[in-house]
């Protein structure tokens, strides 16, 4: 079964180099790819939401479900499974940008676009949805740049999405109950 699972991601990974690979996409996906390099354009976002007052909730939310799923992803998962890039496997000719050394499952450009996303969508659904599209190009880009396998990408889907859904709730009560112990504190 594994195997077979393997050799679907393999296939949809060639049919993408032989019929989408093109000049244009060959620029724009590689910058794409390294916009989040590291989290960056998400820690980006999430600083600038932070600053503004009217924001600083989505922001402080964006901040946990990015360091929370940095924690589940990078830090166990991709320990845990290991999973050799698919260049690894089956080297093609032309790679466009440099070559990560991390394991391939899952995608942590794709999770950790995929929580940003999602927690701001449950703050601010119209910035929630421009940040999917966003979301989704990043993860097409590490298709596209043959760093990942689809399975790779869905499993960062996942729990990308999983993070931002649980865990923003989760900061909304603590956000809560801190807003509520201040206003006692100064009531004396």
């Amino acid at each position: 079964m594994l195997q077979a699972i393997t050799n679907l991601d393999l296939s949809i990974l060639l049919e993408i180099q032989e019929h989408l690979r093109c000049g244009f996409s060959d620029v724009i996906f590689p910058v794409l790819s390294k916009l989040n390099n590291a989290g960056f354009i998400w820690i980006v976002i999430t600083l600038v939401l932070l600053y503004r007052k009217k924001t600083r909730t989505a922001g402080l939310c964006m901040a946990v479900c990015l360091l929370v799923n940095l924690a589940l992803g990078e830090g166990i998962l991709k320990h845990l499974l290991n999973r050799a890039r698919p260049f690894v496997v089956h080297p093609i000719s032309q790679m466009l940008i440099a070559l990560p050394t991390t394991s391939s499952f899952p995608s942590g450009h794709t999770s950790s676009s995929f929580a940003a996303a999602t927690a701001l969508l449950r703050n601010h659904k119209r910035a929630g949805m421009a940040a999917y599209v966003l979301a989704g190009l990043i993860s097409f880009s590490r298709l596209y740049l043959y760093l990942h396998y689809p399975t790779d990408v869905l499993g960062g889907i996942l729990l990308g999405s999983c993070v931002g859904w649980f865990v923003t709730p989760w900061v909304w009560k603590k956000l809560k109950k801190l807003k509520k112990l201040s206003i006692k504190r100064f009531r004396i």
